[in-house]
């Protein structure tokens, strides 16, 4: 079985996200760059298949700057056979719809059996990129799952719902997002580190894709302005006198809420 990973390279989780107000940007040099969490735990579920089932053939794919490559090394480290890497000046600033058209394209050139994501990303956290590819790629999407299985001809898993989950099935070749609810990733041993110098990195260009990033006939997302987020202000304070269940009945009223 042939499976694409996609994974990205974004700024550290643990510190202060910023974005210039200049260009509307991520200011990636504000923090670390490291390979987000979602894409980790979703190579383990790829590796521990493979770990049971010879044969089986995993490709790490990201885009992204020339840095991107650092984690596209992690993946190789932690058991990834190869890797891709779409890296284009014209892709500086991609929004979804350009982001989207470009990974099909890279993906379909694969003929892969299954491509496995994360449900979103740490930076972006739009959480519809698993959905567009499926729609690009016409293939069946199972999204969301927090548990999953998969097998020679179909993946498996359960979508949580509030209080309830519903029990997915897709056969293959498709397209399958995960959560955070699987579990944390394996940590690269120094045998796999030494090995992921040996692997290869395909590296892509919108030319190699056949993608245009401004398409004559179609109007792609435009940014009309952007702003820093106003400082937290002081919550409000309600001091129990014998009133306060009314003064917090008023609150949620007042601010819509009840």
């Amino acid at each position: 079985m042939k499976i694409a990973v996609l994974i990205k390279e974004v700024p550290d989780t643990g510190a202060d996200r910023l974005l210039n107000l200049d260009t509307g940007l991520a200011d990636r040099a504000a923090s670390e760059a490291v390979l987000d969490e979602i894409g980790e735990r979703t190579l383990e579920v790829a590796l521990k298949y493979a770990d049971g089932t010879p044969g089986t053939e995993i490709t790490v794919l990201t885009m992204g700057p020339d840095s991107a490559q650092a984690t596209l090394r992690k993946g190789l480290a932690m058991g990834a056979a190869s890797a891709v890497h779409i890296s284009d000046e014209q892709l500086l600033g991609a929004d979804l719809l350009l982001t989207a058209d470009t990974l099909a394209a890279a993906l379909r050139r694969g003929g892969y059996d299954l491509i496995l994501t994360g449900n979103m990303s740490t930076d972006g956290a739009a959480g519809v990129l698993p959905a567009m590819l499926a729609e690009l790629l016409d293939l069946p999407a199972a999204t969301g799952l927090s548990e999953i299985r998969i097998g020679p001809e179909a993946v498996e898993g359960s979508r949580e719902f509030d209080g309830a989950a519903a029990q997915i099935r897709v056969p293959l070749p498709a397209i399958v997002s995960i959560t955070e609810s699987l579990p944390d990733a394996r940590f690269p041993n120094f045998k796999g580190i030494m090995a992921a110098k040996k692997k290869p990195i395909e590296v892509l260009g919108l030319a190699d894709l056949g993608v245009d990033p401004l398409p004559a006939d179609t109007a792609r997302t435009i940014m009309l302005s952007v702003a820093q987020k106003p400082p937290r202000t002081a919550g409000t304070v309600i001091t129990d006198d014998g009133e306060a269940g009314n003064a917090l009945a008023d609150f949620l009223v007042k601010n819509n809420l009840a």
